[in-house]
């Protein structure tokens, strides 16, 4: 955990860009999550595989299973049934403006 972030931001709770472990209260813990979330999949509604979810979060996070459950419960990543495939379904403060255009045109598969 460094001192160098301000008390609101979530940032405060990783080490070198990493997540050692989770925050302890309830309002950190989303914080963080939705963050790392931004992070990890950084266009709404863009599919993943597991593996490769997986694989963005070992970057971020000690426990990367954990932070996708989280995610999940949190309701800004949802799955096929099968597991196979996640996507980002929730804007959150940590996200730029948007490009409605572009995000039809990916949704709609458009080119």
């Amino acid at each position: 955990m460094t001192d160098q972030q301000p008390a609101g931001d979530p940032r405060r709770f990783l080490d070198d860009g990493r997540l050692r472990r989770s925050p302890r209260r309830w309002r950190d813990k989303r914080a963080v999550t939705r963050y790392l979330a931004t992070l990890a999949m950084p266009r709404l509604l863009e599919p993943w595989t597991e593996r490769e979810l997986t694989d963005r979060l070992a970057e971020l996070a000690d426990d990367p299973v954990g932070l996708r459950r989280a995610m999940i419960d949190l309701g800004l990543v949802a799955r096929t049934r099968d597991g196979a495939e996640y996507w980002r379904t929730e804007r959150t403060e940590h996200d730029g403006p948007v490009d409605a255009a572009a995000t039809a045109q990916r949704v709609l598969g458009e080119a």
